[in-house]
């Protein structure tokens, strides 16, 4: 097996928690030649990992706004074309929906995928070649980790490793010293952590001698940053950052506050000291998780408070950055579970308890 193509189109934290499945293959498939078709605008995290033989960015999302046009046609096309051509020996669909595993089809190679009590949309199920069996209560990482062992044929490693390669790079608009990055930014309002809070924790980070940098994305995120800081003497909203300058500024800061987002994902991906906040889902199936200190805190009606916050940023700051191997989580237990589900409701198969 020499050339395989892996599906991963988004979302910015779904692709990270896929980089340990990629480092897992190149490790145990000698040989391998491995391509990752992935969302254009996300196209730069891929890239950061240093195994890949190539990234394949695609525009999906402007595909499904305009489906029927002249110009999706042509490029669908052309991307099939291309698929074709690499001459694949084996794709595996890491998404598990309809629409990657149509995707997964255009390459006309062997399509590997979760079969249909362990995956999102299990219609997508019918179209794989080969269907697997993966957990649902296991991190959403591990079960990436476990589909590719499978899907190739290997052991899976008793430990992962995300395999990015973002050293720490100071930018020149950052002052001298230890600095926060406060990732408050999310396009969901369920997930946001008050502002108020943002502004209290910018305070105590800057009492204790640290400069909070707040990146933003959107133009209401933007402005987002601009009250958080404001409020507080010496705290920095950025520019307009990419993925990549943002792994950079990341992977130097003496610790990170995020909500549950792709970035804060990306935090532990390179190995910096975070704490994670969640208010509207559960860290169990998508928590941060890496090598370095990792706090989860809060879920959904349980709100973290300013207080609980800071003494685990405290506790953070103490770490330094860690990056490399390490081993995954343990999965819950049905009992720690309940009845919370991993998948939203268009997957009622996928319901924790008895999985």
């Amino acid at each position: 097996m020499s050339r395989v193509l892996l599906i991963k189109t988004s979302s910015l934290g779904d692709v990270i928690h896929c980089l340990p499945a990629v480092s897992g293959m190149l490790a145990g498939v000698p040989g391998l030649r491995l391509d990752w078709l992935v969302e254009e605008g996300l196209a730069e995290i891929p890239r950061l990992h240093g195994g890949l033989a190539g990234v394949i960015p695609i525009p999906m999302r402007r595909w499904r706004r305009a489906p029927l046009a002249a110009s999706t046609r042509a490029e669908m096309a052309g991307l099939k074309r291309d698929l074709r051509a690499a001459g694949y020996q084996r794709v595996i669909d890491a998404q598990g929906l309809i629409r990657t595993a149509w995707l997964g089809r255009l390459a006309g190679a062997p399509l590997s995928g979760y079969d249909l009590r362990s995956i999102r949309e299990p219609l997508a199920s019918l179209w794989y070649d080969r269907k697997f069996a993966v957990s649902v209560t296991v991190h959403a990482a591990e079960r990436m980790r476990r589909l590719a062992a499978q899907a190739m044929g290997y052991d899976l490693p008793a430990e992962a490793d995300y395999g990015l390669s973002a050293a720490p790079v100071r930018p020149t608009w950052l002052p001298e010293g230890r600095y926060l990055v406060a990732l408050h930014a999310t396009a969901r309002p369920d997930k946001a952590w008050d502002e108020a809070n943002w502004i209290a924790l910018t305070r105590l980070a800057a009492a204790a001698g640290l400069t909070v940098v707040a990146p933003w994305g959107s133009p209401a995120e933007r402005e987002r940053s601009k009250r958080i800081v404001a409020a507080v003497a010496g705290a920095i909203a950025p520019p307009r950052l990419s993925y990549t300058e943002l792994a950079g500024l990341i992977a130097g800061a003496a610790a990170v506050v995020g909500v549950d987002t792709g970035l804060t994902h990306l935090a532990s991906a390179v190995g910096a000291p975070v704490v994670a906040l969640y208010l509207a889902s559960w860290a169990e199936f998508n928590g941060v998780i890496g090598p370095g200190f990792i706090a989860n805190l809060g879920g959904p009606g349980e709100t973290p408070s300013v207080e609980a916050v800071w003494a685990q940023t405290q506790k953070a700051l103490a770490h330094g950055r860690r990056t490399g191997p390490w081993r995954m989580p343990d999965a819950p237990s049905a009992a720690e579970l309940g009845k919370r589900r991993r998948f939203r409701p268009s997957n009622s198969r996928a319901v924790i308890q008895g999985r």
